[in-house]
């Protein structure tokens, strides 16, 4: 059993053949999927698709590229949403400094809110990072962010990086990327870094792993992620599945 610990079924991308998608990746073993939404569409239709199916599971929160649309009654909204029992994380959230659609205080400032909203209502916090390691490992300190812990979502920096993220009790979520040919950093982390701390995902559909590279990613290709971790550490690609499960149940806290 493998379980897909972030995908955006809930994107455009999926209109046509949802149904489809959702069918091969139950056929590939990806048992559970959690859809994360990180506006108000993609958070509404991440509420559906939980609703409609007994195997997905919902994150919420706002993106940092897109913190600047963020308002007093959206965050109120997510908190409300936090109750609904198929609500498992809060996010994805973090800092971009790639995109600069939004400021980097604006994000900084949504960052720490919905950090203490995770606080509040007993999620963990799933945090997007991009070009931005330093502020976000000092966010997460300043605001005590282990008391939630979390995952680090798509995590691509270092093992070192990695190391301080799972001293502050965040997990770390390997995709598509590692499967990359030239990707040597996220192959060191996944070597080095125990499968006790480890997770997998596809953040389909973007980033979809080798030899799909550059197409579509749906989550049945989360398995792909897993047989390179396994190769990577020498294991079977049962244990690696067992394993990064066990840890997603118990991040997400799923029964």
């Amino acid at each position: 059993m493998f379980i897909d610990t972030h995908v955006h079924l809930n994107a455009d991308q999926y209109e046509e053949d949802i149904a489809e998608v959702i069918e091969r990746a139950l056929e590939a073993g990806v048992e559970k999927m959690v859809v994360v939404g990180f506006d108000r569409k993609t958070i509404t239709k991440a509420m559906e698709l939980a609703e409609q199916h007994s195997f997905i599971y919902a994150v919420v929160g706002w993106h940092p590229v897109d913190a600047i649309d963020c308002t007093e009654e959206d965050l109120e909204w997510i908190e409300s949403l936090a109750a609904h029992p198929k609500v498992v994380g809060i996010g994805e959230t973090g800092l971009d400094y790639y995109w600069d659609k939004s400021p980097k205080d604006i994000q900084q400032e949504l960052f720490r809110k919905q950090i203490r909203l995770a606080q509040k209502v007993g999620l963990p916090v799933i945090i997007h990072n991009r070009d931005a390691t330093a502020d976000v490992v000092r966010i997460l300190r300043e605001e005590e962010a282990e008391k939630t812990g979390g995952i680090m979502h798509c995590f691509g920096g270092s093992v070192e990086t990695a190391k301080e993220c799972i001293d502050l009790n965040f997990m770390i979520s390997l995709g598509g990327p590692v499967t990359f040919k030239n990707a040597k950093t996220p192959k060191e982390v996944a070597t080095d870094i125990s499968l006790d701390y480890l997770l997998i995902e596809t953040d389909a559909p973007y980033l979809a792993p080798h030899p799909y590279r550059g197409k579509r990613n749906e989550p049945a290709w989360v398995t792909l992620v897993a047989e390179e971790i396994a190769r990577l550490k020498g294991l079977p690609v049962d244990e690696v599945a067992q394993r990064t499960t066990a840890n997603a149940l118990k991040v997400f806290n799923i029964g």
